[in-house]
């Protein structure tokens, strides 16, 4: 299709324009010298660009980001290091606290039977005291009684006597005849 132009205006034809050459020019060899020559221009030109100026500050880049993580590391390393010591000291503590308070119970335990010995011992004098106070005076009302006994029964032998002979004993009869009986 070719085109005019005319005052402004621009006219197409139905009727194409011939091409003195057919197909892609970089597919043809004539075109070869030139194109390679601006390849390897532009190469050139493209990797002194990078590995002057780009990968350097990349490389540079990725060498403190590997520091900082290698840093990151050995400071994670280091708190856990001191995280681990002070919970083996923490535990240390433990272990001691915990003996000392078995100690501490061991000695208040200790303590209280030694006191609570001492007032069972004190009660058990002061019941020992009172028992023998008891027995001593369950004694003397024994003896007493039994003094008492020893009258009645004279008496009684002598009234019994009188009763059943009509004649009174003596006293040193009754008396007599009561050891003899009691013995």
């Amino acid at each position: 299709m070719a085109t005019t132009e005319n005052h402004g205006v621009t006219e197409t034809t139905g009727a194409p324009e011939a091409h003195g050459s057919g197909g892609l020019p970089q597919l043809q060899f004539e075109h070869w010298a030139g194109q390679i020559v601006w390849l390897l221009l532009i190469f050139v030109v493209l990797y002194v660009v990078l590995s002057k100026m780009l990968l350097p500050k990349v490389g540079g880049t990725i060498e403190a980001r590997a520091d900082k993580i290698a840093g990151d590391i050995a400071d994670a390393r280091k708190l856990r290091d001191e995280a681990e010591a002070q919970s083996q000291a923490a535990a240390a503590e433990l272990a001691e606290a915990r003996g000392t308070a078995l100690r501490t119970a061991a000695d208040a335990k200790a303590k209280a039977q030694a006191e609570a010995a001492s007032r069972q011992a004190k009660e058990d004098a002061v019941l020992a005291e009172k028992l023998e106070a008891a027995e001593a005076r369950i004694r003397a009302s024994r003896d007493t009684a039994m003094g008492n006994v020893k009258t009645i029964a004279s008496d009684t032998a002598q009234a019994i006597t009188a009763k059943l002979t009509g004649k009174a004993a003596t006293s040193a009869e009754v008396t007599a005849a009561l050891t003899k009986l009691s013995a």
